[in-house]
């Protein structure tokens, strides 16, 4: 296949609330472009002559802006950022936490069929607009609505309250009490790393081993099952862009020393949560599908996991982040908790799994999700993630999944 090579991009500060500053969607899209064109050592008179030429496209992930800002046909909104967009082909993605994930992956198929040298992929979502059962509401048609969303207070917490449940129930020899610590200690890391990180939403928060360990208290209330508010991501408002490259465009501008987009993988699981567990019994994992994913990215790269250095996932709860270390192949399923009690998924551990603070420390505006862990990415093996830069990192993985783990996409970058 051609080489997909990374330029840079920008995320905006996920701690902050775009309705209360008074500004929106074109706001917020201005910044981050701005930013991330920047970063990637292009300007919008860049963008213009290429597309004189038509080598450049614009790819936009987005799952419910519909509901959150009453708006659709959000490609076209490019257009607003600056003239330099006028007749740049553009559109938008859905796949809902995993959209920007599905912009990324038609942004690096169309250069490697050498239909553009350049690809601007940016992610969004304004979550702040409504009160949290609303949103919630919204947020539940990432599930099948009908069946699992509608009339349901808070679905989400829900469903990944029932993941853990089923994750003790397929591995019965796994202790409740070990299960449980292991989620509050996957908390505490992402909210310690979030704190490293200057644009985690969570940076001047406090979690302790104390509080994310002990549930069904004042500060830590149940919300969905076995887990906590410790066990939840965030309600975020929030930008990310990456900008892709052909090798043609490296070599016209000289750039040197780029990281390139090693393996993918994208698979898509039974969308009713029973469904997923009922495909489940004859796997040795909760998620296989999510399994199958990571598989084919470390296929497509000719990579293995003794091979990534670092991993960005999606906790959107504790609950899917610990299965996703056995479907990265950390540890054998159902043995999850090791990698956790003995320090390899910490900071300072030999595989760091979300050194920005994931989902959980850092933030999770939907639609941006996916390329914000891509550019984190990036930002780990160009040795450019500042304080929560992770030493040595030559291959980094990450896994974006929308919906129960219905949507699954993983991307594995790396040095040339």
């Amino acid at each position: 296949m051609s080489k997909v090579y990374i330029l840079g991009g920008a995320q905006t500060d996920f701690e902050r609330n775009w309705k209360k500053e008074g500004k929106g969607m074109v706001a917020i899209l201005k910044e981050v472009v701005a930013d991330g064109l920047e970063n990637a050592g292009l300007s919008f008179d860049d963008v213009k002559g290429l597309n004189q030429e038509n080598r450049v496209a614009c790819f936009v992930g987005n799952f419910i802006a519909e509901k959150y800002v009453d708006q659709g046909h959000l490609g076209a909104f490019l257009t607003e950022v600056d003239p330099a967009f006028y007749g740049v082909p553009s559109a938008r993605y859905e796949a809902a936490c995993a959209s920007s994930s599905v912009a990324i992956d038609a942004a690096a198929t169309k250069i490697r069929a050498d239909e553009y040298d350049v690809a601007i992929v940016v992610g969004w979502e304004l979550m702040k607009t409504v009160d949290s059962l609303t949103g919630g509401d919204f947020l539940g048609r990432a599930a099948y609505y009908e069946k699992e969303g509608k009339g349901i207070e808070l679905p989400f917490p829900k469903l990944f309250g029932k993941l853990a449940d089923e994750t003790l129930k397929k591995y019965p020899e796994l202790d409740e009490k070990r299960y449980m610590d292991a989620l509050a200690r996957i908390s505490v890391i992402n909210f310690a790393n979030a704190k490293r990180n200057p644009l985690a939403q969570t940076r001047r928060w406090f979690m302790s081993y104390e509080q994310a360990s002990t549930r069904g208290t004042e500060t830590n209330p149940l919300v969905g099952g076995k887990l906590g508010v410790s066990d939840c991501s965030q309600v975020t408002d929030g930008a990310a862009v990456v900008v892709l490259c052909s090798e043609k465009y490296m070599a016209e501008r000289g750039y040197k020393d780029k990281p390139i987009i090693k393996g993918y993988g994208h698979r898509t699981a039974p969308m009713l949560f029973e469904k997923k567990m009922a495909d489940n019994e004859g796997s040795e994992y909760t998620l296989p599908w999510t399994r199958q994913a990571c598989m084919d990215a470390y296929r497509r790269a000719g990579l293995d996991v003794e091979d990534i250095d670092v991993f960005e996932t999606h906790d959107c709860f504790t609950s899917s982040e610990y299965a996703a270390i056995s479907a990265f192949g950390l540890t054998e399923p159902g043995k999850e908790y090791e990698a956790v009690e003995r320090g390899l998924i910490a900071f300072g551990g030999d595989k760091p799994i979300n050194p920005s603070g994931g989902l959980i420390g850092c933030g999770h505006p939907v639609g941006a999700s996916g390329t914000r862990m891509f550019l984190d990415l990036y930002k780990q093996v160009t040795g450019t993630a500042g304080d929560y830069q992770v030493d040595g990192v030559q291959n980094g993985m990450m896994l974006n999944i929308g919906g129960s783990a219905t949507t699954n996409y993983v991307f594995i970058v790396g040095k040339e």
